[in-house]
């Protein structure tokens, strides 16, 4: 039986939930599948379950963008609350469950989606707080979205949760220590948990199991989960590095952000391996008892989301030392320099495009006998070794296309690039005629452009 509130046909319920029931609802003005989410407003109902639903409110019509569902209309708890969304059409990460455990290949890539999407809600000063395969939608074109904002903390807005309850809310599993200090507006919580889904994923286990209490969750500010390759010894180790990485205790240890963390799943071969990547057993009894003694050190901090995109964004420098003058070689140096010092989180990425003939078939060697691919990438190497960079923190990519400028900007978009740096070549007649790469470059990337000029002689 179907009955109308607001103006919407509410059918069939679609699932029921803890703290909310889901409808499928129709409207004459709207021709997108919907879904209405009610509150449980029954007797004995646990009473986070209107504040969450509040928070959801306040949230949802602020957000937008692929990662999130669309936002179609509310009802205020005067009437009959609910909050009326587009439904996905597509599957919940959850189902991927019973294939587990994943070839590493695929976990980069749902990772890799899933860092994609909390990095969007980040820049809209969001921490979902719950990242958890059943929250988590694949478009059909791939994307993923990040459903249910009940336990998320909006920077700029009231914290009903926090304000009005003391006991951390999420899902234990995959709940980061510092939730369980009752810590909720760090952006790193939501890199700890999808480590911890990464590591399901890629182990069909928990890293931390189910605790059924806070003392149990609170375990994992002391307690390191067993490294994964000593749960599935065909795990890569670069994998495991980026699993344990996010899976730090202290959030200063962690990825700085989903950005950087989505790079590393995309570009496996150039992640700097440290000693988490070979690590075969747990902490030792003394290093954990050391670490328990020495208590909950993970305070409070202002929510970091704007502070961190700052500090740790991933800055892209197209070279072409083929074209590149010794002066326009110094120039890009001093201008990379200038930005990674004001920015001690950031990352370099040097890209240089190897150009593919759109017809025809080019030699994969030079007139040397050269490898064309390895031969640009060892030029990358030696235009950075002046700069001085820790491992890992600049990393080297030759790119091929027909289109140079394409190329750089595919690059800056599937990479979630802040910032794209290249040189301009002099004038040429080729540049005259067919346009300038940096000048497409600036025109259409999806970030920030500086184009480097060296002064002309008089």
């Amino acid at each position: 039986m179907t009955r109308e509130v607001a103006g919407f046909t509410v059918h069939e319920v679609l699932h029921e939930g803890g703290m909310a029931v889901l409808y499928r609802v129709t409207h004459p003005d709207h021709d997108l599948s919907m879904l209405m989410k009610v509150p449980r407003l029954r007797e004995g109902e646990d009473p986070a379950a209107i504040v969450s639903f509040e928070m959801e409110q306040m949230i949802m019509p602020r957000l937008a963008g692929v990662h999130v569902p669309r936002f179609i209309a509310l009802g205020g708890f005067e009437a009959d609350p609910f909050i009326v969304m587009e439904r996905v059409p597509g599957p919940a990460l959850s189902i991927r469950l019973r294939d587990v455990p994943l070839p590493a290949e695929e976990v980069a890539r749902i990772g890799a989606a899933v860092a994609d999407a909390l990095d969007a809600l980040h820049h809209q000063h969001v921490v979902h707080l719950d990242v958890k395969p059943a929250n988590i939608i694949f478009r059909e074109t791939g994307e993923a979205v990040m459903i249910d904002y009940g336990l998320a903390h909006h920077e700029r807005l009231p914290d009903l949760m926090a304000e009005e309850f003391r006991l951390p809310y999420g899902t234990v599993p995959y709940m980061a220590p510092e939730q369980a200090l009752g810590i909720r507006n760090d952006p790193r919580s939501d890199i700890f948990s999808l480590g911890a889904l990464m590591y399901q994923l890629a182990t069909a286990d928990l890293p931390f199991g189910e605790p059924q209490h806070l003392s149990g969750v609170k375990r994992r500010l002391w307690r390191d989960p067993v490294p994964p390759r000593r749960r599935r010894a065909n795990i890569p180790p670069w994998l495991q590095e980026v699993i344990l990485r996010c899976l730090e205790v202290h959030p200063d240890a962690r990825y700085p952000t989903a950005a950087q963390l989505a790079f590393d799943l995309r570009n496996p071969d150039q992640i700097a391996l440290t000693e988490r990547a070979t690590k075969a057993r747990r902490d030792s009894f003394l290093t954990v008892m050391r670490r328990r003694l020495r208590g909950e050190t993970i305070q409070p901090r202002a929510f970091a989301t704007a502070r961190q995109m700052q500090s740790a964004p991933i800055v892209a420098i197209a070279l072409d030392p083929s074209l590149m003058t010794e002066d326009l070689a110094a120039a890009l140096r001093n201008q990379a320099q200038k930005m990674l010092a004001s920015r001690p989180g950031a990352r370099l990425a040097c890209l240089n495009v190897l150009k593919t003939a759109l017809l025809s078939i080019e030699s994969t060697h030079d007139d040397q006998g050269r490898n064309r691919h390895v031969q640009r990438l060892v030029e990358l190497q030696h235009w950075a070794r002046p700069l001085g960079l820790a491992e890992g923190r600049a990393t080297f990519h030759v790119l091929e296309g027909s289109d140079v400028a394409d190329a750089i900007i595919d690059y800056a978009r599937s990479n979630r690039v802040d910032h794209v740096v290249l040189g301009a070549r002099e004038n040429s007649l080729t540049r005259r005629l067919l346009g300038s790469v940096s000048g497409r470059v600036a025109a259409e990337a999806p970030c920030s452009v500086t184009v480097v000029r060296t002064r002309r002689p008089d």
